[in-house]
């Protein structure tokens, strides 16, 4: 059986569908759960998420995931269609943005690991602004995302697609307070992994 090709997802994705037999059930996925746009649940859910996972690739492919983190709300529900976060100052190397500025798609997970324990797919074409920019036209962006911080750039999300990431494997995890002092056995974060702190740790087999 040879159904009509589905409005969501990736030449590969489909062809894999045809020689393992789902089609069929993708298509009821795809019926039934993929949006082209952010229902009001959807943009609920995003509104309440204080973390999001992060896919990008530059102009060859090449893959970097990375994470990002706020208070609730710090990713920005502009409308159906369109998100924005911002991007702060860190190690300079800007890997997630620099993909970005060759290649605009982008994914974005966001995981509820501590309530309903659902996860929420976005992907979509990501573009970067200046913050005095993107405030030119959509005035409504939160002004104190991370106090005493200002952002460098915003990354502004247009929608293309949203869909579940159901429960069956996502962990539950109770959120703990920061710790206020720092582990004297713990590396700092430049050498927690290259450091010579971590020279002496045993080959893997």
């Amino acid at each position: 059986m040879t159904l009509p090709p589905p409005s969501f997802g990736s030449a590969g994705e489909h062809r894999l569908q045809q020689q393992l037999g789902t089609a069929e059930r993708a298509g009821r996925f795809y019926d039934q759960q993929v949006r082209p746009c952010l229902t009001p649940a959807m943009r609920d859910f995003i509104d309440r998420q204080t973390m999001v996972f992060l896919a990008t690739a530059d102009s060859r492919g090449e893959c970097d995931a990375s994470f990002r983190a706020g208070p609730p709300g710090f990713v920005h529900v502009i409308d159906d269609h369109t998100l924005a976060y911002p991007e702060f100052r860190g190690n300079g190397v800007l890997a997630s943005a620099g993909n970005m500025s060759e290649n605009p798609h982008l994914g974005m997970l966001f995981v509820d690991f501590t309530h309903h324990h659902v996860g929420l797919h976005v992907n979509g074409a990501a573009q970067l602004c200046t913050d005095a920019g993107l405030r030119s036209v959509h005035p409504g962006l939160p002004t104190d995302v991370a106090p005493g911080r200002d952002p460098e750039m915003w990354v502004r999300v247009s929608v293309e697609e949203a869909y579940i990431h159901c429960s069956k494997y996502i962990p539950h995890l109770e959120p703990a307070p920061r710790s206020t002092g720092q582990d004297p056995a713990r590396p700092k974060d430049a050498n927690y992994f290259t450091g010579p702190e971590t020279a002496s740790a045993e080959p893997r087999a």
